[in-house]
């Protein structure tokens, strides 16, 4: 027997109860002290899991105090109602963005976000113009002037910046000299990092610095309103992830631009971690970088799911003072094979994370 608190409950009715992660894995819980989060509201708990640092939110059913939920049964996620999955998650983004905070069917918005998706549309103009602007030189000059288009990887990183500084969002970068140190060989790399949030784009760019190169990105972002324009107009290197031929395609571009001494970066990952934990990495990054003899360097994005979780359509607040990169030593695919290259670039990443995003036990 035991004594609990008011902000502890005992699951000693269900056995097991399962919590469906955001990632689709359902975990068993069995007998588990729910500690109610400082921030929350009545109807909301957040759930360590076997002591670890990882917490999980669904709504209250019962309680060890109050004979009013005496009995009641405590429901799993995949249990609740479209309505109480709704409320779960307003109540959340209440939580995340304050009391200013609202839902809508494209992701969620409050004040800040507001701000930062009207600062980014003003200065998109301006891009788009650029953009334009370029796309007619290359018309006139037949394509043979800047043929690595490095004048819209520059009206990109120019809007990137501006858009970064201006709603202060600029990550602390740590060890930018060893790209200072690499910059000077000469050499082109192939730059790879973990990938959970929309930020994390601005933030390897920014990194990267006022370089010439090319994103590996899935071709639905060419759909995107001025964004698509920036990655065509560059020649980004874009792949359709259903189409055999294009991923072909997508890894001899690559390997070109590589050739020709242009920087790439992409997501191993693929999509992003919802999460926020480092997923399985897919090869071809790896492949481009090792069939060509380019280094890898490394990157561990920090907190970006922190400022714009995946349910947020803008972030919800400044990654000043939050969100950093960790530079880590290139990585050289020479005399090594193409899996060791991969692994190597894995634990560089996953050792500048914190433990609530390494990948789960």
């Amino acid at each position: 027997p035991k004594t609990w608190s008011d902000d502890e409950i005992a699951i000693d009715r269900v056995a097991p109860l399962f919590l469906a992660a955001s990632d689709g894995l359902s975990l068993p819980v069995n007998r588990q002290l729910i500690r109610r989060d400082a921030h929350a509201t009545r109807s909301l708990l957040r759930v360590d899991i076997n002591n670890e640092r990882e917490s999980y939110a669904f709504p209250l059913a019962a309680t060890a105090s109050g004979a009013e939920n005496e009995g009641a049964p405590i429901h799993s996620a995949a249990e609740l109602s479209v309505e109480q999955r709704k409320k779960q998650l307003s109540e959340q983004i209440r939580l995340e963005g304050g009391r200013f905070s609202f839902n809508t069917k494209y992701g969620a918005l409050n004040p800040f976000a507001i701000y930062y998706c009207l600062l980014s549309i003003l200065l998109g103009v301006v891009w788009y113009a650029a953009l334009t602007a370029c796309d007619l030189l290359y018309i006139i000059t037949g394509g043979r002037f800047d043929q690595k288009r490095l004048l819209p990887n520059y009206c990109n990183q120019m809007w990137g910046t501006l858009l970064m500084r201006l709603s202060r969002s600029y990550p602390k970068i740590v060890n930018k000299d060893i790209l200072r140190t690499f910059y000077k060989e000469k050499r082109a790399a192939m730059f790879v990092s973990n990938h959970a949030s929309w930020m994390d784009i601005p933030f390897m760019g920014t990194t990267i610095g006022w370089r010439n190169y090319k994103i590996v990105a899935k071709k639905e972002l060419e759909k995107v309103p001025i964004l698509g324009k920036g990655i065509k107009c560059g020649k980004n290197v874009s792949v359709d992830r259903s189409d055999r031929r294009s991923q072909l395609m997508t890894l001899k571009a690559g390997m070109q631009w590589l050739k020709d001494g242009v920087h790439l970066c992409t997501f191993p990952e693929g999509t992003r971690s919802k999460s926020g934990r480092v997923m399985k990495f897919k090869n071809g990054a790896f492949k481009m970088a090792h069939k060509v003899g380019a280094p890898i360097i490394p990157l561990s994005i920090v907190a970006s799911g922190k400022v714009m979780p995946s349910h947020w359509l803008f972030p919800f607040k400044p990654s000043h003072s939050i969100a950093k990169v960790i530079v880590h030593d290139p990585i050289e695919t020479k005399g090594k094979t193409e899996d060791e290259v991969a692994t190597a670039a894995r634990e560089a990443i996953i050792s500048g994370l914190p433990e609530d995003q390494r990948p789960g036990k």
